[in-house]
């Protein structure tokens, strides 16, 4: 059965409860005030089924000072019945929920004359007029949409109306159900026997019977205990219905309208974010740094407006802007909302919601395209375009989750088409722009170039050296490395990133150090001159001396065994041998006995026989070492 949201809109006392009431017999007035006072105070509910049609109502307040309310339940209506009553034709409240409708891109509606037994057939026929000339050009032009004249007292007109619902119905698309499931709260109650009870317009996605959901803002954890779709005990709610939940986790003190029930950990609440904004034509002209009052959904706060070029939005126009709001609301791309003047409040304009998670300091012409691109692009030029503006750091799946609102599933649909045609890569489940790679490959390729010139002495720059100087990540620095060693620019011996082919270039002068210092090891045999010294009489300075050192350590030529001794590995080979043939002797040897053995004094015999024990050549039992 397919399930819609229909919404009342109109003047107070034009008739909306009382015509909720004739059509399903349910009083959508619930407080005493309400019924005290014969006014609709706060949004009221209903609901009704017509062949293969359920019909969710919502019923929201005429009078001024309760339009706030009326923005509350307005937000998730599929069908918006706009009631003028025949006594009285079109009132201030008229206009502004007219426009209220419009700003949230309503698409479908009737206009409903209310009353009509109270004036005669030519009035109303007046009132049908100036109906059509108000709504001409709108989603309620006449030239597509019903005006159906109705008493709610006597039932003129019902049975046409419900016929015409389900004509209108039947145009309305089916809401996102494949999305992750939202739910603006817009009441809360305890019902006895049962606990806490939070209702609202389940926008998109599925909730079920016992899953887990995140209250936003706010993050507090919760769980369905239950579920009732229209009224009725249901195993789950899909996106478009009325849903009731019976949760456990959170009492009514913990939870108010304007919150909003997600699959937890998704995506966050936000205070700033990127629109696209329109003023009314009878609105004032507003300026950069403008107050005014935000309703999204069921939430609403106060929000700053910065434009994005220039100082000031003129009445009628559309601009970029960026809103910054007092308290987070839970929104994402394509959310819409309105806006009120700060005072008097009044309906001035509203918009679309095109980036709820901005990144500072980006390009102005950069924001520029990312907002153009989500008002007109389709989904996979809006995930392109939020990957490119990620740059290097590159935009990972659960960013991209909650930055969209799409499930994993439908990211990869999207995505596929990407990767196939090269705009992005991925590693993991990061995704990186392509046109980024290829900079970065250029990047860092000539860095280690620069490297080379800088030391040539060295064979290559550090791995991770090469990656802080660069400011990447280690996701985006592996990849790109991986791309360069594939592609042969270029190639990794250990930690060491050097150009294909390339080694250590020397000059005469540090050739002929080297080979001094090599021969001044080899001759000492296990009775090594201080490394200082042996470095002292050569021609090159202290610096290059060192890297000379370091060159001859990593190619293992020298070995330290301390920070003060250092053999040429022919010396130590010869040791190992000599040690390891003493163990047909004895498989014992104290530090008197390897002394004699290896010709030195206690100064290079302790150091020696810990390095014999790190090789695990030897292995130390109190004052001995047992040859291994």
């Amino acid at each position: 059965m397919k399930s819609i949201i229909v919404g009342t809109a109109g003047h107070i006392d034009h008739g909306k409860t009382a015509l909720v009431k004739a059509l399903t017999g349910i009083d959508a007035d619930r407080l005493e005030e309400e019924k005290r006072r014969g006014i609709t105070i706060d949004i009221g509910f209903a609901h009704l089924d017509m062949d293969s049609l359920r019909v969710g109502f919502v019923d929201v307040p005429g009078h001024e000072r309760f339009v706030r309310n009326m923005l509350a339940g307005v937000g998730g209506v599929d069908i918006v019945l706009l009631m003028v009553a025949a006594d009285e034709s079109i009132k201030p409240q008229t206009r502004e929920h007219f426009d209220i409708c419009r700003l949230l891109n309503v698409q479908h509606g009737i206009t409903v004359i209310t009353k009509s037994d109270l004036v005669d057939r030519d009035t109303l026929e007046v009132v049908r007029l100036e109906i059509e000339d108000f709504v001409r050009g709108s989603f309620l032009d006449a030239q597509h949409s019903p005006i159906i004249p109705v008493s709610s007292l006597h039932g003129n007109g019902l049975a046409e109306l419900k016929n015409a619902l389900i004509a209108v119905a039947a145009r309305v698309s089916e809401r996102d159900s494949i999305s992750l499931p939202r739910l603006p709260i817009d009441r809360v109650f305890t019902m006895r026997g049962f606990g806490t009870v939070v209702t609202g317009t389940l926008i998109s996605g599925i909730i079920k019977k016992e899953q887990e959901l995140e209250i936003l803002p706010g993050g507090r954890c919760v769980r369905v205990r239950g579920v009732q779709v229209h009224g009725q005990a249901a195993h789950e709610a899909v996106a478009g219905q009325r849903t009731a939940l019976n949760i456990a986790g959170a009492s009514t003190e913990d939870l108010q309208r304007g919150m909003m029930a997600i699959q937890p950990a998704t995506f966050n609440a936000t205070t700033r974010m990127d629109v696209s904004l329109t003023l009314l034509p009878s609105a004032k002209a507003l300026k950069n740094g403008a107050r005014v009052h935000l309703h999204a959904y069921t939430s609403e706060t106060i929000a700053t407006i910065t434009l994005h070029h220039g100082k000031t939005i003129e009445s009628g126009q559309t601009a970029f802007a960026r809103l910054r709001l007092a308290e987070p609301l839970p929104l994402l791309p394509t959310d819409r909302f309105v806006l009120r003047q700060f005072s008097p409040v009044v309906t001035i304009g509203g918009g679309i919601v095109l980036d709820a998670s901005p990144i500072p300091k980006m390009k102005p012409e950069a924001v520029r395209h990312l907002l153009e691109v989500s008002l007109t692009g389709d989904a996979q030029q809006i995930l392109s375009t939020r990957i490119e503006r990620r740059w290097q750091q590159g935009l990972s799946i659960d960013q991209a989750i909650a930055e969209t609102g799409w499930r994993r599933e439908q990211i990869e649909k999207h995505l596929a088409g990407l990767l196939t045609s090269g705009t992005v890569v991925r590693t993991g489940d990061l995704l990186i722009d392509s046109d980024t790679v290829a900079a970065l490959k250029t990047t860092v390729v000539h860095a280690v170039s620069e490297f080379h010139k800088t030391d040539p002495l060295l064979p290559g720059i550090g791995k991770e050296n090469l990656r802080e100087k660069l400011a990447l990540t280690p996701e985006v620095f592996a990849y790109v490395l991986g791309s360069l060693a594939q592609e042969k620019k270029l190639q990794q011996i250990g930690e060491s990133i050097s150009l294909p082919g390339r080694g250590v270039v020397m000059k005469d002068e540090e050739a002929e150090s080297k080979q001094i210092i090599e021969s001044a090891f080899a001759s000492a045999g296990l009775k090594v001159p201080a490394l200082k010294e042996v470095l002292a009489g050569l021609k090159v300075d202290k610096n290059r001396a060192q890297k000379i050192v370091t060159l001859l350590l990593r190619d293992k030529t020298l070995v330290k065994i301390s920070e003060d001794l250092v053999f040429h590995r022919d010396a130590l080979v010869d040791l190992r041998t000599r040690v390891t043939s003493e163990k047909s002797r004895s498989p014992k040897m104290d530090v008197a006995r390897f002394k004699d053995l290896a010709g030195v004094s206690r100064k290079y015999a302790i150091p020696l026989l810990e390095y014999l024990d790190r090789e695990r050549i030897t292995k130390r039992v109190g004052d001995e070492r047992v040859i291994l």
